[in-house]
């Protein structure tokens, strides 16, 4: 699990800095079917990657503002502090992926709260940032931007998980 979330983690970080090349307008735009403008999506991802690391009691602080003209360099800061809870949740304590956190942050706040076991808050980190990203891949190609290849097979490629065989 731990080098799923680092794959996740990674390809954000790669997308954020292939983005600084972008100019400021071409950040607001978005695509049909999309989450929202870049800008918009990405603060979405991040933001949704500090809620579920609050929830399973890593991460403590603000998380990133709701309002969507957060800057490039504020989204990569709020993702190392991500990225550092992170590896802090594999090192030093014992995870359990089935102990049962108590979710009581809900849309209707009168619904009751949920009963999540914890691999589940982890399997929806990957899945949220995979989707999101490539929402974000889509509004590029459609502006005829170009995109940034963030799969596990160059993850693997740049971390040597994945190598030709020699000899």
């Amino acid at each position: 699990m731990l080098q799923a979330l680092r794959h996740d983690l990674w390809a954000t970080e790669k997308l954020i800095a292939h983005l600084r090349t972008l100019k400021k307008e071409q950040l607001d735009l978005g695509a049909p079917g999309t989450y929202g403008s870049i800008r918009h999506t990405l603060a979405h991802l991040v933001r949704g990657d500090e809620r579920y690391l609050v929830r399973l009691g890593v991460l403590k602080g603000p998380t990133l503002s709701e309002d969507n003209e957060a800057s490039l360099d504020e989204i990569a800061s709020h993702l190392a502090r991500v990225k550092t809870a992170v590896e802090g949740l594999f090192t030093g304590s014992q995870f359990d992926p089935e102990q049962i956190v108590l979710d009581t942050f809900r849309r209707v706040p009168t619904d009751p709260p949920l009963e999540i076991e914890s691999w589940t808050m982890l399997a929806q980190f990957t899945h949220h940032g995979s989707d999101h990203r490539a929402h974000i891949g889509t509004i590029l190609g459609a502006h005829g931007l170009p995109t940034v290849e963030l799969d596990v097979w160059a993850y693997g490629r740049e971390t040597g998980a994945i190598r030709e065989r020699r000899g």
